[in-house]
């Protein structure tokens, strides 16, 4: 099970540029050729962050992202924290992907949005806040795994359409990983099951290969179906 290539989008934060502040002042001082050292890089900054935003066609709300500047500036705290910035980020990037994704490649988008949107109103099916959804078939008891630690599982996994592209149970051998070395959905998922638990996932395509996909049968933007038995918990050394 293959780790993801999928990159985020959180470089474009580091925003030193006082292009973007807005007072009356700054605005003033904008409206000048820069001089001083530091009057040229910020507005340098400003330019970078503000080509790279328009590039990737994301909307910048200015009045947040000055507030999100002054808060890092100040050493105040952020009004939003990480797992919410992340979910932000995640968010946005779907928001690009459905705007650049075309042909058979929208195609697999959307089927697989569609097909979580209804398996979400299933009867036993939970979903996290990064859009993962899971059903427990068997509870299993005590310790859960961390990101760092090795698991032994017995692993299924499906197309959504139902087509099996690797199965560790038909293969009659079950495998051994570290669990932060895989895709995001296995990494948070395995972590909800306590040993000797079996777990079905239905993963999105941000949390498995991406826009990427993976060999012949896993193609871009494809979400998938596994079946996770959890068999064994080796801590990290």
């Amino acid at each position: 099970m293959k780790t993801s290539s999928t990159s985020p989008t959180a470089c474009l934060l580091i925003a030193l540029a006082s292009f973007f502040m807005t007072t009356d002042t700054t605005r003033a001082q904008e409206a000048k050729k820069p001089e001083t050292l530091a009057e040229r890089i910020s507005y340098a900054y400003g330019l970078m962050i503000a080509r790279q935003l328009t590039e990737r066609g994301i909307e910048i709300d200015l009045g947040q992202f000055n507030s999100a500047f002054k808060s890092v500036v100040d050493g105040t705290e952020p009004v939003m924290n990480e797992e919410e910035v992340s979910v932000a980020f995640a968010e946005n990037q779907k928001t690009l992907d459905q705007k650049s994704a075309t042909g058979p490649d929208k195609a697999n988008l959307d089927a697989g949005v569609a097909f979580l949107a209804a398996n979400a109103k299933k009867e036993g099916i939970k979903t996290t806040a990064s859009g993962l959804q899971y059903e427990i078939l068997a509870a299993g008891e005590g310790a859960k795994p961390k990101a760092t630690d090795e698991v032994t599982v017995h692993y299924h996994g499906t197309l959504i359409g139902g087509k099996v592209f690797d199965s560790s149970v038909d293969r009659g051998e079950p495998t051994s990983f570290p669990l932060n070395r895989v895709i995001p959905g296995w990494t948070e998922g395995v972590q909800l099951m306590p040993k000797g638990a079996k777990y079905r996932f239905f993963i999105p395509y941000d949390l498995a290969y991406g826009e990427s996909g993976a060999g012949a049968d896993i193609k871009p933007y494809s979400a998938l179906v596994f079946e996770v038995e959890l068999l064994e918990i080796k801590a990290a050394q």
